[in-house]
């Protein structure tokens, strides 16, 4: 069934059209999905099943090509590639960075789709268990890596992941109803969009910069002549037990319906920092910094599948539109899926499999044109991109009021850029705060106001523990940093 011409077709076509969405910026692979799912229509069901995981694999991976090469994520995951795939693009390492990344995402799909197959029930079993008191400290957890992001100063990365949950807040309150901040703007209503964010942090204070830096010789840029390296195999094997430790975690992090990638990403990025043997080089072109979040958030595919699969549960919006898509061939996720569609569900394993070769060997191949983006002036480049921002921020939710927002987010992180306080704690603040409110308010509503549901779980307690170890670590590595000589 899965190696049916038709069913291959499906998933290439899938792949590179997911890969496509996910390397422009605004343009995600959930849009992706929502528009391919018509196409299924026609399609028989192991058929469409393996588009829509083509869309969805290659999607993942996809962000870390504009990550890499522009310093601009394509997807909310791929915010923590940048801080280190860009400055290796500007080192002259940007096809080592994508190898790397395009290697370390292939691992960790495979891996945590061999998670699923091996250990599917056991692992649906416990992420069955995290409910919204549990998410709630799994989310608070991400947070705290917001000191580790943070650059010299502990103090201003706290006050960027602060800025990013104020911003995050703008708009009508998902419970209530009520408007927040919005200071009688019906426009403001809608609120403050991650990807327009994204995109206005990110792309525009880049552009901002190539244009100041005009006609300046010591301007810093991205080498035009980058020759198509890849990692050598001491990178990769020294580095084999970081993607295995991360791939692990995004596993566990995607089978838990409400979490996601951007969750992953962070965190694998953070793992990697302080269990570093060169901390002080992250930041600066480092290549773990670049395979530890892209193994961890493209193992979220395979640990999103799991809670699908078992018990019929989408874990974002991704993996809704694919159950949707399963559901109108008559595949109905849940316990009986595996007794009634058993052939289906090993066609299913067999196509993301393929899905991921299919990334690897397009990825590999399109290196060597992908840098020669890096050949473009940067002027005109810079021109390039303001107007795919543009595209981008108005297509996500078809509002002229997301292309005004884009702009004054461009010039705020341009602004934070000039005062160095750091840009990415403010994105982790907009990527973890919404889930993080509502699942703190939903667990206090399900509590009657009642906080005793936070130190009855062993889970959140777990978690608790581990926020004030990782706070105390950073305060400690933070404290000897600043006692160090300049």
């Amino acid at each position: 069934m899965a190696l049916d011409y038709h069913v291959i077709l499906a998933t290439v076509v899938g792949t590179v059209v997911g890969l496509i969405f996910g390397a422009i910026p605004g343009l995600t692979y959930s849009m992706a999905l929502a528009l391919a799912l018509p196409f299924t229509f026609g399609m028989d069901a192991t058929q469409s099943i393996a588009l829509l995981l083509g869309v969805y694999v290659g999607g993942m991976s996809g962000g870390s090509v504009s990550a890499i090469l522009l310093g601009i994520p394509g997807t909310p995951s791929a915010a923590a590639t940048v801080m280190d795939g860009y400055p290796m693009a500007l080192k002259g390492e940007a096809s080592v960075a994508l190898g790397g990344a395009v290697i370390a995402a292939v691992f960790g799909g495979l891996l945590s789709l061999l998670v699923m197959v091996l250990l599917l029930e056991q692992v649906a079993a416990v992420a069955i268990k995290f409910g919204p008191v549990e998410i709630f400290a799994l989310v608070l957890f991400g947070l705290s890596t917001i000191c580790g992001l943070a650059e010299r100063s502990m103090a201003r990365g706290i006050l960027a992941g602060l800025l990013g949950l104020m911003l995050m807040i703008i708009g009508l309150d998902e419970i209530d109803g009520v408007p927040r901040l919005t200071f009688g703007t019906v426009a403001l209503q809608q609120g403050v969009n991650l990807l327009v964010a994204m995109i206005g942090l990110f792309a525009v204070p880049q552009v901002i910069s190539t244009f100041s830096d005009f006609g300046h010789k010591e301007a810093a840029r991205v080498p035009g002549n980058v020759r198509t390296t890849m990692p050598s195999l001491r990178q990769l094997k020294d580095r084999f037990w970081l993607m295995l430790r991360c791939a692990a975690m995004g596993t566990g992090i995607g089978a838990i319906p409400g979490t996601g990638g951007p969750i992953a990403a962070f965190l694998g990025y953070d793992h990697a920092r302080r269990f570093s043997k060169r901390p002080d080089d992250f930041g600066k072109g480092e290549l773990s910094g670049v395979v530890a979040p892209e193994s961890a958030h493209n193992a979220v595919t395979g640990g999103a599948m799991i809670p699908l699969l078992s018990l019929g549960i989408p874990g974002d919006p991704a993996t809704a539109v694919i159950l949707g898509g399963m559901m109108i061939h008559g595949l109905q996720p849940g316990p009986l899926l595996f007794r009634a569609h058993l052939p289906a569900i090993y066609a299913i394993y067999i196509a993301i499999v393929l899905a991921y070769v299919v990334t690897l060997v397009v990825q590999v191949w399109g290196i060597r044109l992908f840098v020669r983006v890096l050949r473009v002036p940067p002027p005109l480049l810079a021109v390039c991109i303001l107007v795919m921002c543009v595209l981008g921020s108005y297509a996500i939710r078809n509002s002229i009021f997301d292309v005004y927002l884009m702009g004054i987010m461009g010039l705020f992180g341009h602004l934070l850029l000039r005062l160095h306080i750091p840009v990415a704690p403010v994105v982790l603040g907009l990527v973890l705060g919404n889930t993080l409110e509502t699942q703190y308010r939903t667990a206090l509503i399900l509590g009657e106001g009642s906080h005793m549901g936070f130190v009855e779980s062993n889970f959140a307690l777990f978690f608790f523990a581990l926020i004030i170890v990782t706070l105390g670590m950073q305060a400690w590595s933070s404290h000897r940093r600043n006692r160090k000589p300049s």
